[in-house]
């Protein structure tokens, strides 16, 4: 009595709102389950139809022996099981001329199909397996919930299986409640074991397939773990803007948000240049050349300083440009002033230029300089055109803030022994030759802890409650997944400067790097992944960034030309976290904003946080899809963003 009332507990509908019982609930169970009705729902994986066997013909009886009750049968079940038997004698008769196979093949295709069994495999995204389901023809016909894709909720009793196989346990349908049928030639999940890079041409359907639905179970685990990671150590959760009037990093390519598109553009007449007569297919040539220097500089993660430059440069040179189309446009030997449009952004829905936030460290800033440790877990966008494997326009990111937390920095004096030791602690045949360095250490707290203690977290929660998910995807993807992140949970990371990082690369002989890489040249991921991959065999911190590499408003080091930064990178994911103490001191921040050229009426509010009430506080940025690709063992992260969208492609 108290195992059959544990197993109707166990099942309870899905919720409240729904009759249905979750197939993860029934396939736990297993045989204790047999014998309760239940109503479930899904979609069919595969089928088969398996045709009942023919009734025996009726006995007769033998000289000698006392006559056999004959079983009473129907005329149609008779003719049933005679119709090989019919269709032998139309073949022999032959002809289409024939009257009487004219007749007989009629008789023939009145009859019923001979009774069968449709069995379903069904899905409803709660788990790996499917449960077996049995449609009797009676009920429906086979050939209206045998496709695959066919949507179906049912009621029936639950059973063990009728052939023996690696099914537990069997649903028999007793009722049909819905069908949702499909256009099988047009179905794309008609074909099996498509491609992952084919499914994404319909991400609308792909979540039916067993790998993404298994990527989406574990994203949804990692986002439960997130947030409970945050709440059990005393983070506010904040939501951050979506659409922003600032540039969440000083530089970066951005998508404008504007309702002027369509609606006549004010025009307004400015006095043309003077262009020392240079013609316009110079101009053109220009800046088709400096078009190839910028996209370089994009390609290579060049220092942000170079490409601001660049940027400018490319735009002075466009607006010459337009400005010569308009001379020659106008009409001949009239002498008149060159045009060019300028939108008017006061008619604008915000009155003024807004774009997609790229970053949502400096508004949550606001609310940890009042509430102390926030975070934040939201969209973010990039108008960035480089195809890459690890970035598309849309990504969900995690940001922190945490106040009162700091990098510290220390000066020590270090033996060229120690200095030799602690660069080259996993590649003993790099070796330094000074003799006596000044070496920055940084005392890993606050952010740095942070961050350590969260992807341990993360990666023992996903462990724990997506077995069955990785146990699939280690067959499937990678069978390595388990052991990286139970590598992730164990070990402690290594921990480098820039500088060192750039040492240790360059010391590598048996390895072709495609970019140069020399110190103030930022580490590309071919670098990065060398160092997690092959050097240390583990996750890598790197620390002490040149200013040039980081946004304006990391903190500035003592020495003035690196800052306090420091990024994550994981093995197969990449940099997963970019982190850093931001810069508290007014006059700091308004000389960085300054030296890089950047609209100081854009950061007016975020400098009136140093100017009323400042705090030193530092936090991070992770990027939660490829925190996905890593659990997963994939290596694109769009096959783990449910509606990905990159350069030229935003599907539906």
């Amino acid at each position: 009595m108290a195992s059959q009332q544990a197993a109707t507990e166990t099942l309870a509908p899905l919720s409240k709102y729904s009759k249905r019982v979750i197939l993860k609930t029934v396939l736990e169970g297993g045989t204790g389950l047999v014998g309760q009705t239940i109503v479930i729902g899904g979609w069919v994986k595969s089928s088969n139809e398996v045709r009942k066997e023919p009734l025996p013909p009726p006995a007769v009886a033998v000289a000698g022996d006392a006559p056999v009750a004959a079983k009473d049968v129907t005329c149609v079940e008779i003719l049933q099981t005679r119709i090989p038997f019919f269709r032998s004698i139309m073949k022999v008769l032959g002809g289409n001329q024939n009257p009487s196979r004219g007749k007989l093949e009629s008789i023939v295709q009145q009859l019923p199909p001979p009774p069968s069994v449709a069995v379903l495999q069904v899905s409803d995204g709660s788990c790996v397996p499917s449960l077996q389901v049995l449609v009797d023809s009676s009920i429906a016909p086979p050939i209206q919930v045998m496709a695959t894709g066919t949507c179906i909720l049912v009621e029936g009793i639950l059973q063990q299986p009728t052939v023996q196989g690696k099914h537990a346990i069997e649903l028999k349908v007793e009722k049909i409640m819905h069908v949702g049928t499909v256009v099988q030639d047009k179905y794309p999940l008609s074909k099996k074991r498509l491609p992952l890079d084919m499914l994404r041409d319909f991400p609308h359907f792909r979540p039916r397939t067993t790998t993404v639905a298994s990527i989406t179970r574990i994203r949804h685990s990692l986002t439960q773990a997130t947030h409970t990671f945050f709440l059990n150590n005393g983070f506010l959760y904040v939501d951050m803007p979506i659409i922003t009037t600032t540039d969440g990093e000083g530089f970066s390519d951005k998508f404008q948000v504007t309702t002027l598109l369509g609606k006549d553009i004010k025009k307004e007449a400015i006095a043309m240049d003077d262009t020392g007569g240079v013609t316009l297919e110079t101009i053109k040539a220009s800046i088709n050349e400096k078009s190839k220097q910028v996209e370089g500089l994009k390609r290579t993660e060049s220092n942000r300083e170079a490409l601001v430059a660049a940027l400018q440069d490319l735009r002075k040179t466009n607006e010459l440009a337009a400005q010569l189309e308009a001379r020659e446009k106008s009409k001949s030997g009239t002498s008149v002033k060159s045009q060019k449009v300028k939108v008017e952004f006061s008619e604008d829905f915000f009155s003024r230029r807004t774009f997609l936030t790229s970053s949502g460290r400096l508004h949550l800033e606001s609310y940890a300089c009042a509430l102390g440790n926030v975070y934040s877990f939201g969209p973010r966008f990039r108008a960035q055109k480089l195809e890459s494997k690890k970035q598309v326009a849309e990504m969900w990111m995690i940001e922190l803030e945490i106040a009162f937390s700091q990098l510290e920095v220390q000066l020590h004096k270090l033996s060229a022994f120690i200095t030799v030791l602690f660069c080259t602690s996993y590649r003993p045949n790099y070796v330094s030759s000074a003799s006596i360095c000044i070496c920055i250490i940084f005392v890993f707290q606050d952010a740095m802890n942070c961050a350590d203690d969260f992807l341990k977290f993360v990666s023992k929660w996903v462990l724990e409650n997506c077995s069955e998910d990785l146990k699939f995807l280690s067959k499937r993807v990678d069978p390595t997944i388990v052991d990286r992140l139970q590598l992730l949970t164990s070990s402690s990371f290594q921990r480098i400067s820039y500088a060192e990082a750039v040492e240790v690369l360059k010391q590598v002989k048996d390895k072709k790097f495609e970019a140069k890489l020399e110190l103030g040249m930022p580490l590309t991921e071919e670098h990065e992944s060398y160092l997690v991959d092959e050097i240390y065999q583990k996750p890598v911190i790197i620390h002490n960034y040149p200013k040039e590499l980081q946004p304006f408003y990391v903190r500035l080091n003592d020495d003035g030309k690196t800052v306090a930064a420091f990024d994550v990178v994981l093995p197969k994911a990449g940099k997963l976290i970019r982190a850093s103490q931001n810069e508290e001191r007014f006059n700091v921040l308004t000389t960085r904003i300054k030296e890089l050229d950047l609209p100081k009426e854009q950061y007016e509010w975020y400098l009136d946080l140093r100017r009323h009430g400042t705090v030193m506080h530092s936090g991070f940025s992770l990027s939660f899809d490829l925190l996905v690709v890593y659990a997963t063992g994939l290596i694109d992260v769009r096959e783990v963003i449910p509606f990905p969208r990159s350069h030229g492609k935003a599907t539906n």
